[in-house]
């Protein structure tokens, strides 16, 4: 099977580093690996609705870097550090980012994430249309 990886250029360290793919398209279907939030210093924002934003925007600049938008997301599952504490926050700044008719989602409290200090980490797929 023919795999394209998908990598902006601001990923390319990490694909470097860490040894994954941004996203990976297979046929129609876009698979990404998680984004956590952080800012244009590496580090996790302070305000948890900050943090929410920064990686609901990276889930975005992957899915244009494939030539998809938010629109095109299946599914999502979500891993959250204090999920009872912060779902409510998450919920609202993800509506920001994505509308009717909703993808499925899951979301998963988790003790800890690959950056310090984050809360939380959204892995999506998404797919092509026949015209995208």
């Amino acid at each position: 099977m023919h795999r394209d990886v998908i990598l902006p250029d601001e990923d390319r360290e990490l694909y470097d580093q860490f040894h994954f793919g941004p996203a990976v398209r297979a046929g129609h279907l876009l698979l990404c690996s998680g984004q956590i939030g952080v800012d244009s210093d590496g580090g996790v924002p302070a305000e948890p609705a900050d943090e929410f934003r920064s990686a609901w925007r990276g889930v975005g600049r992957v899915l244009q870097k494939a030539g998809l938008g938010y629109e095109n997301i299946v599914e999502y599952t979500t891993y959250h550090v204090g999920l009872h504490a912060h779902l409510e926050a998450f919920m609202a700044v993800r509506d920001e980012f994505i509308r009717p008719p909703w993808p499925a989602w899951t979301a998963i409290g988790i003790s800890e994430l690959a950056v310090p200090g984050a809360r939380v980490e959204i892995r999506v797929i998404a797919a092509r249309s026949a015209s995208t």
